[in-house]
Protein backbone atom coordinates (compact mmCIF):
# COMPACT_ATOMS: atom_id res chain seq x y z
CA UNK A 1 0.00 0.00 0.00
CA UNK A 2 1.40 3.57 -1.00
CA UNK A 3 1.20 6.40 1.80
CA UNK A 4 -1.37 8.72 2.03
CA UNK A 5 -5.18 7.87 1.01
CA UNK A 6 -4.99 9.23 -2.88
CA UNK A 7 -7.55 10.65 -5.01
CA UNK A 8 -11.36 10.24 -5.02
CA UNK A 9 -10.75 8.31 -8.23
CA UNK A 10 -8.74 5.40 -6.59
CA UNK A 11 -11.90 4.71 -4.17
CA UNK A 12 -13.06 1.13 -5.32
CA UNK A 13 -10.49 1.51 -8.19
CA UNK A 14 -8.85 -1.97 -7.56
CA UNK A 15 -12.61 -3.79 -7.67
CA UNK A 16 -13.23 -2.16 -10.60
CA UNK A 17 -9.62 -2.94 -12.57
CA UNK A 18 -10.62 -6.64 -12.05
CA UNK A 19 -14.18 -7.06 -12.95
CA UNK A 20 -14.03 -4.25 -15.74
CA UNK A 21 -10.34 -3.65 -17.05
CA UNK A 22 -8.93 -5.18 -20.12
CA UNK A 23 -12.57 -6.72 -21.22
CA UNK A 24 -13.94 -6.00 -24.83
CA UNK A 25 -15.64 -7.19 -27.57
CA UNK A 26 -13.99 -4.95 -29.89
CA UNK A 27 -10.83 -5.82 -32.38
CA UNK A 28 -8.21 -3.08 -30.67
CA UNK A 29 -4.48 -2.77 -32.28
CA UNK A 30 -2.28 -0.51 -30.35
CA UNK A 31 1.04 0.41 -31.75
CA UNK A 32 3.80 2.48 -29.30
CA UNK A 33 7.23 3.66 -30.24
CA UNK A 34 9.52 5.80 -28.55
CA UNK A 35 13.00 7.62 -28.93
CA UNK A 36 15.58 8.04 -26.53
CA UNK A 37 15.29 11.84 -26.51
CA UNK A 38 11.64 10.95 -24.70
CA UNK A 39 9.34 11.38 -27.55
CA UNK A 40 6.55 8.59 -27.79
CA UNK A 41 4.14 7.93 -30.39
CA UNK A 42 1.08 5.71 -29.89
CA UNK A 43 -0.98 4.38 -32.86
CA UNK A 44 -4.44 2.89 -32.43
CA UNK A 45 -7.09 1.52 -34.11
CA UNK A 46 -10.51 -0.44 -33.13
CA UNK A 47 -13.03 -1.96 -35.21
CA UNK A 48 -16.51 -1.45 -33.75
CA UNK A 49 -19.01 -3.77 -36.06
CA UNK A 50 -18.84 -1.98 -38.98
CA UNK A 51 -16.87 1.03 -37.56
CA UNK A 52 -13.53 1.73 -37.83
CA UNK A 53 -12.01 4.43 -35.27
CA UNK A 54 -8.06 5.47 -35.10
CA UNK A 55 -5.98 8.05 -32.85
CA UNK A 56 -2.39 8.60 -32.99
CA UNK A 57 -0.77 10.37 -30.23
CA UNK A 58 2.37 11.75 -29.51
CA UNK A 59 3.90 12.28 -25.99
CA UNK A 60 7.08 14.56 -25.35
CA UNK A 61 8.48 14.97 -22.03
CA UNK A 62 10.48 17.81 -21.04
CA UNK A 63 11.98 17.11 -17.19
CA UNK A 64 8.62 17.38 -15.36
CA UNK A 65 6.80 18.51 -17.72
CA UNK A 66 4.51 15.82 -20.38
CA UNK A 67 2.94 16.60 -22.96
CA UNK A 68 0.19 14.77 -25.21
CA UNK A 69 -1.12 15.72 -28.43
CA UNK A 70 -4.05 13.30 -29.88
CA UNK A 71 -5.29 13.46 -33.00
CA UNK A 72 -8.71 10.99 -34.03
CA UNK A 73 -10.66 9.86 -36.69
CA UNK A 74 -13.00 12.92 -36.45
CA UNK A 75 -10.11 15.09 -36.75
CA UNK A 76 -10.35 16.34 -32.59
CA UNK A 77 -6.88 17.45 -31.61
CA UNK A 78 -6.54 16.86 -28.10
CA UNK A 79 -3.76 18.30 -26.27
CA UNK A 80 -2.40 18.12 -22.74
CA UNK A 81 0.21 19.08 -20.45
CA UNK A 82 0.90 17.96 -17.36
CA UNK A 83 3.61 19.50 -14.52
CA UNK A 84 4.72 16.90 -11.75
CA UNK A 85 5.77 18.32 -8.71
CA UNK A 86 6.11 22.28 -9.52
CA UNK A 87 5.79 22.29 -5.81
CA UNK A 88 5.81 18.91 -3.51
CA UNK A 89 2.95 16.50 -4.01
CA UNK A 90 1.45 18.96 -6.23
CA UNK A 91 0.45 18.28 -9.75
CA UNK A 92 -0.75 20.45 -12.51
CA UNK A 93 -3.12 19.64 -15.76
CA UNK A 94 -3.95 21.63 -18.23
CA UNK A 95 -5.87 20.42 -21.18
CA UNK A 96 -8.03 21.50 -24.61
CA UNK A 97 -9.61 20.34 -27.39
CA UNK A 98 -9.63 21.63 -30.85
CA UNK A 99 -11.88 22.98 -32.72
CA UNK A 100 -13.98 23.04 -29.24
CA UNK A 101 -12.78 26.51 -27.92
CA UNK A 102 -15.32 26.01 -24.65
CA UNK A 103 -13.17 22.63 -23.54
CA UNK A 104 -10.67 23.96 -21.97
CA UNK A 105 -9.41 22.73 -18.41
CA UNK A 106 -7.29 23.95 -15.56
CA UNK A 107 -7.13 20.68 -12.94
CA UNK A 108 -4.87 21.22 -9.80
CA UNK A 109 -3.82 18.02 -8.06
CA UNK A 110 -2.24 17.53 -4.57
CA UNK A 111 -1.09 14.40 -2.09
CA UNK A 112 -0.46 14.64 1.41
CA UNK A 113 0.05 11.75 3.73
CA UNK A 114 -3.18 12.19 5.11
CA UNK A 115 -5.12 14.26 2.27
CA UNK A 116 -5.78 14.08 -1.24
CA UNK A 117 -7.54 17.12 -3.29
CA UNK A 118 -8.55 17.48 -7.19
CA UNK A 119 -10.07 20.59 -8.19
CA UNK A 120 -10.25 21.91 -12.12
CA UNK A 121 -12.24 24.66 -13.58
CA UNK A 122 -13.34 25.26 -17.32
CA UNK A 123 -11.85 28.16 -19.08
CA UNK A 124 -15.61 29.73 -20.50
CA UNK A 125 -17.53 32.42 -19.09
CA UNK A 126 -19.87 29.90 -17.03
CA UNK A 127 -17.47 27.74 -16.22
CA UNK A 128 -18.24 24.13 -14.21
CA UNK A 129 -16.31 23.62 -11.27
CA UNK A 130 -14.84 20.46 -9.79
CA UNK A 131 -14.11 19.79 -6.34
CA UNK A 132 -13.12 16.26 -4.76
CA UNK A 133 -11.23 15.79 -1.50
CA UNK A 134 -9.88 12.65 0.32
CA UNK A 135 -9.03 12.63 4.40
CA UNK A 136 -7.32 9.53 6.50
CA UNK A 137 -4.49 7.69 5.48
CA UNK A 138 -3.81 4.28 3.45
CA UNK A 139 -5.95 2.05 5.84
CA UNK A 140 -8.92 4.12 6.44
CA UNK A 141 -10.08 6.97 4.02
CA UNK A 142 -13.32 9.24 3.25
CA UNK A 143 -13.99 11.53 0.42
CA UNK A 144 -16.60 13.33 -1.69
CA UNK A 145 -16.64 14.42 -4.97
CA UNK A 146 -18.79 17.86 -6.36
CA UNK A 147 -19.15 19.62 -9.32
CA UNK A 148 -21.02 23.14 -9.42
CA UNK A 149 -22.27 24.76 -12.96
CA UNK A 150 -22.11 28.31 -12.18
CA UNK A 151 -24.49 28.95 -15.06
CA UNK A 152 -27.26 27.31 -13.59
CA UNK A 153 -26.33 27.53 -10.03
CA UNK A 154 -27.23 23.64 -9.54
CA UNK A 155 -24.37 21.03 -8.55
CA UNK A 156 -24.02 18.68 -11.32
CA UNK A 157 -22.83 15.72 -9.18
CA UNK A 158 -22.73 15.07 -5.57
CA UNK A 159 -21.07 11.86 -4.63
CA UNK A 160 -19.31 10.75 -1.24
CA UNK A 161 -17.13 7.34 -0.79
CA UNK A 162 -15.83 5.66 2.74
CA UNK A 163 -12.75 2.81 1.76
CA UNK A 164 -10.41 0.59 4.17
CA UNK A 165 -7.76 -1.07 3.00
CA UNK A 166 -5.71 -3.94 4.08
CA UNK A 167 -2.71 -6.30 3.10
CA UNK A 168 -4.68 -8.45 1.69
CA UNK A 169 -8.21 -6.76 1.34
CA UNK A 170 -9.65 -3.45 0.18
CA UNK A 171 -13.58 -2.72 0.89
CA UNK A 172 -15.47 0.83 -0.65
CA UNK A 173 -18.54 2.65 -0.24
CA UNK A 174 -20.04 5.54 -2.45
CA UNK A 175 -22.90 7.21 -2.53
CA UNK A 176 -23.50 8.24 -5.97
CA UNK A 177 -25.98 10.60 -8.17
CA UNK A 178 -26.64 13.02 -5.64
CA UNK A 179 -27.38 10.33 -3.29
CA UNK A 180 -30.08 7.75 -5.62
CA UNK A 181 -27.47 5.01 -5.72
CA UNK A 182 -25.39 3.15 -3.17
CA UNK A 183 -22.35 1.58 -4.51
CA UNK A 184 -20.24 -1.38 -2.48
CA UNK A 185 -16.93 -3.03 -3.59
CA UNK A 186 -14.71 -5.86 -2.17
CA UNK A 187 -11.09 -6.69 -3.55
CA UNK A 188 -9.73 -9.48 -1.97
CA UNK A 189 -6.07 -10.81 -2.71
CA UNK A 190 -5.95 -14.92 -2.29
CA UNK A 191 -2.57 -15.61 -2.99
CA UNK A 192 0.27 -12.87 -4.08
CA UNK A 193 2.65 -15.33 -5.65
CA UNK A 194 0.14 -15.75 -8.35
CA UNK A 195 -1.72 -12.74 -8.36
CA UNK A 196 -4.70 -14.22 -7.80
CA UNK A 197 -7.76 -11.81 -6.08
CA UNK A 198 -11.37 -12.04 -6.16
CA UNK A 199 -13.35 -9.17 -6.44
CA UNK A 200 -17.25 -8.04 -6.31
CA UNK A 201 -19.56 -5.05 -6.67
CA UNK A 202 -23.02 -4.58 -5.79
CA UNK A 203 -24.91 -1.30 -6.78
CA UNK A 204 -28.34 -0.10 -5.86
CA UNK A 205 -30.87 2.30 -7.36
CA UNK A 206 -32.92 3.85 -4.96
CA UNK A 207 -35.28 5.30 -7.56
CA UNK A 208 -35.98 1.98 -9.41
CA UNK A 209 -35.02 -0.14 -6.67
CA UNK A 210 -32.81 -2.58 -8.80
CA UNK A 211 -29.48 -4.04 -7.70
CA UNK A 212 -26.81 -4.53 -9.79
CA UNK A 213 -24.58 -7.80 -8.87
CA UNK A 214 -21.08 -8.16 -10.47
CA UNK A 215 -18.50 -11.05 -9.05
CA UNK A 216 -15.06 -11.55 -10.56
CA UNK A 217 -11.93 -13.46 -10.49
CA UNK A 218 -7.87 -13.12 -11.95
CA UNK A 219 -5.32 -16.00 -11.60
CA UNK A 220 -1.59 -15.50 -13.11
CA UNK A 221 -1.04 -19.32 -15.21
CA UNK A 222 2.40 -18.18 -14.65
CA UNK A 223 3.95 -14.69 -14.99
CA UNK A 224 3.29 -13.80 -18.13
CA UNK A 225 -0.08 -15.11 -18.76
CA UNK A 226 -3.24 -14.20 -16.91
CA UNK A 227 -6.63 -15.34 -16.96
CA UNK A 228 -9.80 -13.22 -15.44
CA UNK A 229 -13.60 -14.12 -15.33
CA UNK A 230 -16.73 -12.31 -14.27
CA UNK A 231 -20.70 -12.98 -14.18
CA UNK A 232 -23.37 -10.41 -13.34
CA UNK A 233 -26.72 -11.20 -12.19
CA UNK A 234 -28.10 -10.27 -15.58
CA UNK A 235 -26.70 -13.28 -16.90
CA UNK A 236 -23.36 -11.87 -18.69
CA UNK A 237 -20.64 -13.70 -17.87
CA UNK A 238 -17.08 -13.06 -19.32
CA UNK A 239 -13.45 -14.30 -19.26
CA UNK A 240 -10.49 -13.35 -21.13
CA UNK A 241 -6.65 -14.38 -21.06
CA UNK A 242 -3.97 -11.61 -21.38
CA UNK A 243 -0.31 -12.73 -22.38
CA UNK A 244 2.56 -11.06 -22.29
CA UNK A 245 4.60 -12.31 -25.49
CA UNK A 246 7.83 -9.81 -25.09
CA UNK A 247 8.26 -7.14 -22.88
CA UNK A 248 5.52 -4.47 -22.30
CA UNK A 249 3.53 -6.07 -25.54
CA UNK A 250 0.46 -7.93 -24.65
CA UNK A 251 -2.06 -10.38 -26.54
CA UNK A 252 -6.32 -9.98 -25.46
CA UNK A 253 -8.56 -12.32 -25.79
CA UNK A 254 -12.14 -11.74 -24.30
CA UNK A 255 -15.57 -13.14 -25.05
CA UNK A 256 -19.09 -12.44 -23.43
CA UNK A 257 -22.01 -14.84 -23.52
CA UNK A 258 -25.65 -14.29 -22.31
CA UNK A 259 -26.12 -17.15 -20.65
CA UNK A 260 -30.21 -16.76 -20.28
CA UNK A 261 -30.00 -16.43 -23.87
CA UNK A 262 -27.33 -19.03 -25.13
CA UNK A 263 -28.90 -19.14 -28.89
CA UNK A 264 -27.36 -15.61 -29.30
CA UNK A 265 -23.68 -16.00 -30.17
CA UNK A 266 -21.48 -15.01 -28.16
CA UNK A 267 -19.26 -11.74 -28.25
CA UNK A 268 -15.63 -12.31 -28.85
CA UNK A 269 -13.36 -9.18 -28.45
CA UNK A 270 -9.14 -9.47 -29.78
CA UNK A 271 -6.61 -6.30 -28.58
CA UNK A 272 -2.90 -6.72 -29.96
CA UNK A 273 -0.86 -4.04 -28.05
CA UNK A 274 3.25 -3.89 -28.91
CA UNK A 275 5.79 -1.56 -27.68
CA UNK A 276 9.05 -2.37 -29.44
Amino acid sequence: MGKGPGLYTEIGKKARDLLYKDYQTDHKFTLTTSSPTGVAITSAGTKKGELFLADVNTQLKNKNVTTDIKVDTYSNLYTTITVDQPAPGLKAIFSFRVPDQRSGKVELQYLHEYAGISSSIGLTANPIVNLSGVIGTNVLALGTDLSFDTKTGNFTKCNAGLSFSNVDLIASLTLNEKGDSLNASYYHIVNPMTNTAVGAEVTHSFSTNENTITIGTQHALDPLTMVKARVNNAGKASALIQHEWRPRSLFTISGEVDTKSIDKSAKVGLALALKP
